[in-house]
């Protein structure tokens, strides 16, 4: 942790009568330290600090950062705002969902969601149109026998978003393509000339925009490719509200984007766990088998507990997402705190997915806690989602995606007498920010 701060930052410093982290480099802040090994700063943070502290994100500047559990309850407060993401990265989240508040996120998200609830997924059959695919490159894993787990199961996101989204075969290499120049807007230095990735990524994004812009007037042409973009044209058509096609053009993007990095990083972690611990192997393989196919309806799901629990434990302790911005617009009471208006703040989903104050022995992966539970699933099981009118609107695209995932892995592998096995260390390399992951390096075998 030491060779990740700045030893020469060493003043005891406060913004707002709240301390400030010392270690900060020049520029980048305390940004090596949150990317590379951000359970290790939060803890040195609360033991040295408290609650309350800044941590400053460089580029993005200081964000006050609450490891009190009353921090989660700000995800639902109405003085507290989402803009402040889009602030972060214009370039790919402006006019999205998750940057928008009251009226206009209402707006947009109800022209959208039935497309994504239960409901609305079974009768566009993306249960039926995710199955095989995911069975194909399961099976070309099996045959391989030794692959890059982050790489693979990134690259099955694609293929399964693209399929989602009715890019027809021919056509996913460019898509690929795009979609990698797309994300260099993440990073990208505030310098717009050619050749430079801000220049490259919004090309790329122009690009992505026109074929959005065209796939919606297909769907209403009545001549669209498969896919859920048909349906979410639909909805939207017949909402209540007028809406321009830049607002659904903005939310597809954002579909493609979120639906991705989050959860091949989940995928990884799943099949790295059931890798390293076999009981959990032999249990998936015996659900697996006493339910002998892929689910492909959520009403199927519960046929599938273990698999169910694997998502969620998996999602606990290797949350995808780790931090939340926000900005509050008054003055707000959390935990022993008063937070001034304006303050940004930095909701660690990370600290709270593996506290003690919220979890029974939160160290430990345990498909128990998931299993043998009497209560129904609360907005803190399922904080990596968010909560409240931000609460992720692929909730229960992700739960079918990854339970099918499990089902297929194990149905795939014990077939040909094979179980994943770890061939490289998981600790080294991981990510947390701005989305976690294990190291691309990170290798999985199959024997």
């Amino acid at each position: 942790m030491d060779v990740l701060l700045n030893p020469l930052d060493r003043r005891h410093r406060l913004r707002c009568d709240i301390p400030v982290l010392p270690g900060a480099f020049p520029v980048v802040g305390h940004l090596p330290a949150i990317v590379c090994d951000l359970p290790r700063l939060l803890r040195r943070a609360e033991r040295a600090l408290g609650s309350h502290f800044w941590l400053d994100f460089g580029p993005a500047g200081h964000l006050m950062t609450c490891v009190d559990p009353d921090a989660f309850a700000m995800l639902r407060h109405k003085d507290v705002s989402s803009a402040l993401i889009e602030e972060i990265a214009p370039e790919l989240l402006s006019g999205t969902l998750v940057a928008q508040d009251g009226v206009a996120h209402r707006q947009a998200r109800d022209a959208i969601k039935a497309a994504f609830l239960p409901k609305g997924l079974t009768q566009a059959g993306i249960g039926d149109l995710f199955a095989p695919v995911i069975g194909a490159r399961v099976q070309a894993w099996r045959d391989r026998g030794d692959i890059a787990i982050l790489r693979e199961t990134g690259d099955l996101m694609l293929k399964l978003i693209f399929n989602l989204m009715g890019i027809p075969a021919r056509d996913l290499p460019g898509w690929h393509r795009k979609y990698r120049q797309l994300l260099q807007l993440i990073v990208a230095p505030p310098v717009d000339l050619p050749g430079l990735p801000l220049r490259r990524g919004r090309a790329a994004r122009d690009w992505i925009d026109a074929q959005l812009r065209q796939f919606v007037r297909d769907a209403r042409a009545h001549t669209a490719r498969t896919g859920l973009i048909n349906d979410m044209v639909s909805v939207f058509d017949r909402g209540n509200d007028a809406l321009s096609d830049d607002v659904l053009v903005a939310n597809i993007r954002l579909l493609l984007l979120a639906g991705h990095d989050t959860t091949a990083s989940t995928m990884a972690w799943i099949v790295i766990e059931l890798a390293r611990q076999p009981m959990l192997w032999d249990a998936l393989v015996e659900e697996a088998q006493r339910v002998g196919a892929v689910p492909t309806r959520h009403a199927d799901l519960a046929q599938c507990p273990v698999a169910e629990a694997l998502f969620r434990e998996t999602l606990r302790v290797h949350p995808a997402t780790t931090l939340l911005p926000r900005r509050a617009l008054q003055e707000l009471q959390v935990g022993q705190l008063r937070v001034p208006a304006g303050t940004p703040l930095c909701i660690p989903l990370l600290h709270f997915s593996t506290s003690a104050l919220l979890h029974d022995a939160p160290d430990k992966f345990r498909l128990s806690r998931w299993l043998h539970r009497t209560e129904p699933i609360r907005p803190v099981d399922m904080l990596q989602f968010g909560t409240g009118p931000h609460v992720c609107i692929g909730y229960h695209l992700v739960w079918l995606e990854l339970v099918q995932f499990s089902i297929a892995l194990a149905l795939t592998m014990q077939k040909a007498g094979v179980r994943p096995r770890l061939l490289s260390n998981v600790e080294r390399g991981q990510r947390y920010y701005p989305t976690a992951h294990p190291s691309m390096t990170v290798r999985i075998g199959f024997s």
